[in-house]
């Protein structure tokens, strides 16, 4: 059953690599706006119950709805139109196209959608002002700083006004300050902007700018609002 006003949703997640069970009936839901931790050990299947819910890991039982859609049933095309249109990501390295320069690189999601190249870069150096980096849109991204790269990062998953935010470690590279500064400019302009943000740390400071935190273990996750 999907949670009342919830925009991401799922029940009963089970999926498996071979032997190795990484999720054992997990729960998760999240409403527009709201920034939601998943905590848990290195192992315990965090990261796996972010790529199924951005339809990037089919799982092998349960159910995802996403704004009154069922992503399970879904075909590899039309997941794949949704992440470039609806999901945004942010990865522990950033993962930024080295050949290109900064601009480009937040322009790019706007250009696969099929934006212009004068629109998608206008709109790309309006992001990178909000997150503090324009002075960086010509560099390309081994020429900037670590914590410069994930703001750039950051600004790349906004671009394109994503209704959900995925985001893996994203301080994970960076030293506590770097850290500090990308969270809280990550968490205000997706709130903003109404987004809801699927946060996945091991860190507590970090866990820290979140609603509400749900831990992932041996693959049963637990919302730490509704426990008691």
């Amino acid at each position: 059953m999907t949670p009342a006003g919830s925009l991401l949703s799922a029940h009963g997640l089970r999926k498996a690599y071979g032997p190795t069970t990484a999720l054992d009936g997990a729960e998760f839901s999240i409403h527009p706006g709201e920034v939601v931790a998943v905590m848990g050990p290195s192992g315990s299947g965090k990261s796996t119950l972010l790529h199924c819910l951005a339809g990037i890991v089919r799982p092998d039982a349960g159910e995802i709805s996403y704004n009154g859609q069922e992503l399970t049933g879904m075909t590899d095309t039309a997941l794949s139109a949704l992440r470039r249109s609806e999901f945004g990501f942010v990865f522990q390295f950033g993962q930024l196209v080295p050949e290109l320069t900064c601009v480009e690189n937040v322009a790019l999601p706007l250009r696969l959608n099929g934006a212009r190249r004068k629109d998608a870069e206008r709109t790309a150096l309006t992001w990178l002002e909000r997150l503090e980096v324009d002075d960086v849109r010509g560099k390309r991204p081994g020429e900037v700083s670590g914590g410069q790269g994930q703001r750039v990062a950051v600004a790349r998953a906004l671009a394109t006004s994503p209704r959900v935010v995925f985001a893996d470690e994203p301080t994970g590279a960076l030293d506590s300050l770097n850290g500090e500064r990308v969270m809280e400019l990550l968490t205000d302009a997706a709130r903003s902007a109404n987004a809801a943000v699927v946060l996945v740390t091991h860190e507590t400071r970090v866990a820290a700018y979140s609603d509400r935190e749900i831990v992932v273990r041996d693959g049963r996750s637990r919302d730490m609002e509704r426990a008691v």
